[in-house]
């Protein structure tokens, strides 16, 4: 059949020509906070401290217990950690998850090496905030993670001793970034006896930066710290859907009723059209 030929044809030619048309997508958005946790492993941190009731344990040990517990309240950031002595080593980039990053905050150890020995927050603080800079958005399956708020949280016990980034450098380029820095000091003592200079330094960085600065000598004062660090860092995640448009081909729409066609025309050109065509002769 002649018409049955030409709509084949015409379906065929619609089909190569690729059509599409714009289809709506939900994409789930969340907003969060980008955290980078920034740990101070030099020798001094194996010095011991006052912990609860009449505990002793070091600064190490203490700080690993409540940086494990401050990651584990932050269900949805992203949270980065960051160990320095002499040097600054990312241990785990910003992530999720925060499970096998718990992990990791319990496997930190103290540098006993010598000559890795020193404190170097300000090269730590310089490639936490490098990091920071490059999240606009995170890809988590189907969702995206909208980085609101980023911030980074340094505990350290010493002064700036080595490197190749002062303080006021890496703290100028969170103030650029607007990167907050919230800073714990955790020295020998806690009394309001006036600060060092290495402090006051400290004290300057986390002000420049819009953050808070904390000095402090035992496991509560640090607990506090961190207590106090988790209600101003509230993440206020909205879960919000973005609808936009996405083109999808649709040239199957016009390939399958054609190769239905042709299939009707051949099997009709077999049986019926044929056997008319004989009685006809």
């Amino acid at each position: 059949m002649r018409w049955v030929r030409t709509a084949i044809l015409a379906l065929i030619i619609i089909a190569l020509a690729a059509p599409v048309v714009e289809r709506p997508v939900e994409e789930m958005v969340r907003r969060g906070i980008a955290i980078e946790m920034l740990v101070d492993i030099s020798s001094s941190m194996d010095c011991t401290i006052a912990g609860s009731g009449n505990e002793k344990l070091t600064r190490m040990e203490a700080a690993k217990v409540e940086v494990e517990k401050f990651v584990q309240k932050r269900d949805d950031d992203l949270i980065g950690l960051i160990t320095f002595a002499r040097y600054a080593d990312t241990v785990s980039p910003l992530t999720f998850g925060h499970k096998a990053l718990t992990q990791l905050v319990r496997d930190i150890e103290i540098q006993d090496r010598p000559n890795e020995d020193g404190t170097a927050y300000g090269d730590a603080l310089a490639q936490a905030c490098a990091q920071l800079q490059q999240m606009s958005e995170w890809q988590a399956g189907d969702e995206v993670e909208v980085i609101d708020s980023r911030i980074v949280v340094l505990l350290t016990d010493g002064e700036n001793n080595c490197g190749l980034h002062l303080p006021q450098e890496s703290a100028a380029l969170a103030k650029k970034w607007a990167i907050r820095v919230y800073v714990i000091s955790l020295g020998e003592s806690d009394q309001s006896s006036g600060m060092t200079d290495a402090e006051n330094l400290l004290e300057n960085v986390a002000g420049i930066t819009g953050g808070t600065f904390w000095k402090i000598s035992d496991g509560d004062a640090l607990r506090n710290a961190y207590a106090e660090i988790d209600k101003l860092e509230k993440s206020a995640i909205t879960d919000s859907t973005v609808l936009h448009h996405q083109p999808v081909s649709i040239f199957y729409l016009f390939l399958i009723p054609a190769l239905v066609l042709l299939l009707l025309d051949m099997i009709l050109n077999a049986t019926l059209l044929r056997v008319n065509q004989e009685a006809a002769a």
